[in-house]
């Protein structure tokens, strides 16, 4: 079966955002169809511009704006937030925190869910913002897809990547130099194995 799989992520400069179109890619090689969300963005027009984020927020416009009811209606959400002192950011908070009526009626119960992030620093939080993210699947009683070591890189990458999910190592103070091929990857890799684990449930 095709499973239509949401991709909800949150993205400042971007770098989010380039790993979510690779996991897409990923279920799509899966069989499965990606949508592409991106969470409302509370920072105001200046602080994003006083924080250099102004140009990318341009290029995230074409992306639409997730919302609380369309979750119910994908088989399986595979969520992505850069992460703030090793947690998840204030928008990806503020979205799930919206989510009381769909757990009420046990709308996500039995869904997939994945995680992915990204960090400006090696250690600054890539399995803490996964772990922190997650307890909203279980909440919900969604069944968690791990990454694990299903893709060689994911052992292999100096970069971003691991058994929790997808990550992104973008160093603070260099310009965006896009994905590394590990993250690429173990991207694309995840976004199959996820495609393809939803598509047999959703049967």
């Amino acid at each position: 079966m095709s499973a239509d799989i949401g991709i909800i992520f949150h993205s400042m400069y971007g770098h989010t955002h380039d790993l979510a179109e690779q996991i897409a890619a990923g279920v799509e090689k899966g069989e499965g169809k990606p949508q592409l969300r991106r969470v409302p963005e509370l920072m105001s027009e200046g602080q994003l511009a006083d924080a250099g984020a102004a140009q990318a927020q341009d290029a995230l416009s074409t992306v639409p704006l997730a919302t609380i009811d369309e979750l119910a209606e994908f088989d399986g959400i595979i969520f992505g937030s850069p992460t703030r002192f090793g947690n998840r950011t204030s928008q990806m908070s503020s979205f799930l925190d919206q989510t009381g009526p769909l757990w009420a009626s046990g709308a996500l119960v039995g869904k997939t869910a994945g995680f992915f992030t990204g960090a400006s620093t090696m250690h600054g939080g890539f399995e803490s913002t996964i772990l922190t993210m997650s307890t909203f699947a279980y909440h919900h009683g969604m069944l968690i897809v791990p990454m694990g070591y299903s893709d060689d890189a994911a052992s292999k990458t100096r970069s971003g990547g691991g058994p929790y999910g997808p990550s992104h190592w973008s160093p603070q103070g260099e310009e965006k130099d896009g994905l590394s091929e590990h993250e690429i990857s173990i991207a694309n890799s995840y976004g199959r194995f996820f495609a393809e684990v939803t598509g047999k449930l959703a049967a």
